[in-house]
């Protein structure tokens, strides 16, 4: 079951990549940023309570040869497959499995590489109705952008996740940016159950909305996927079985023992040290830039994530 149709500053405060060395010491308070602050600006003058740390009973561990992706899970917007997902880890379904597909400026997808043969599934189920959409008010955070969206009346981020809603269907929804985790599936809506998922490495697929169920985002380790050669077969799949990159295995982080647990924590979206991220995007502050573009995009604003405890 294959889905069908189916970037960074150097202090790495966008899409996954862990923002290293950044401890209290280095901290600054808000009044000491400069006129037209960077993004590294604000993330210096942050304080403590405007990061959160991954809940380890949704984030995801996926082991590859060349290291660890850590997959924060988003259980409000979908809630059956989330559960499903982690079914399927606590059985260590997708150890031994493989990524299969690496589709330039599309996605890099991962499941069972034999189709005629597939994995036995012990206790989880192979396929579920899709959850392309949720009701509004399931989803207890959201803080609205207000620039402008071509694919959503509404845009703004949900408790660290890029998301839309719509008023007046009453319905809300993940986006597909980069670092989106998907289900792929078939052309039945409810083909698709976790068994095979992706990860975007291309320009945000804005049109997969609702047609396909999202169920978190890499956090940490988006080079190790987004930099695999290119599949030379159809729509990025490897073209043959020794091209395939095999998984390790994948474990929920409470399920790892802590001394090997990712220390990482995520800006907190609703704080108002995030909103000043998002204005040193929009008006490109710091020296570099000579032309604010005024306007951000959803998926183009940036989630700082930093690594602690070193």
């Amino acid at each position: 079951m294959h889905l069908n149709a189916l970037k960074t500053l150097t202090i790495a405060v966008a899409f996954g990549y862990p923002l290293l060395g950044a401890t209290a010491a280095t901290i600054r308070p808000a009044a000491e940023l400069p006129a037209r602050a960077s993004v590294a600006d604000v993330v210096k003058a942050s304080k403590p309570s405007d990061w959160r740390a991954l809940d380890p009973a949704n984030t995801l561990y996926m082991e590859t040869p060349a290291g660890r992706v850590v997959i924060e899970l988003a259980p409000q917007f979908a809630p059956k497959h989330v559960a499903n997902i982690k079914a399927l880890v606590a059985e260590q379904y997708y150890d031994g499995l493989a990524i299969t597909r690496a589709q330039d400026n599309w996605v890099v997808q991962w499941g069972d590489p034999d189709e005629k043969n597939p994995k036995p599934i012990r206790h989880a189920q192979r396929t579920l109705p899709g959850e392309f959409t949720v009701p509004m008010q399931s989803i207890t955070s959201f803080t609205r952008l207000p620039d402008a969206d071509g694919y959503a009346p509404q845009v703004g981020h949900s408790n660290g996740f890029a998301s839309a809603r719509d008023p007046e269907s009453g319905t809300a929804w993940l986006t597909h940016c980069y670092g989106t985790v998907g289900v792929g599936r078939d052309v039945a809506s409810d083909s698709g159950g976790g068994t095979e998922l992706y990860a975007v490495i291309g320009q945000s697929p804005r049109h997969l909305d609702r047609d396909i169920t999202v169920v978190g985002r890499v956090v940490s380790g988006m080079p190790l996927l987004s930099t695999l050669p290119r599949g030379a077969g159809p729509m990025g799949f490897y073209d043959s079985p020794d091209k395939n990159v095999p998984i390790k295995s994948i474990r929920l982080a409470q399920d790892v023992p802590e001394a090997e647990r990712s220390r990482l924590e995520v800006m907190r979206t609703d704080s108002a040290a995030y909103q000043a991220v998002l204005d040193a995007q929009r008006n490109r502050g710091g020296p570099w830039s000579k032309v604010a573009a005024g306007h951000i995009d959803v998926c183009n604003a940036p989630i700082p994530v930093r690594e602690v405890g070193k």
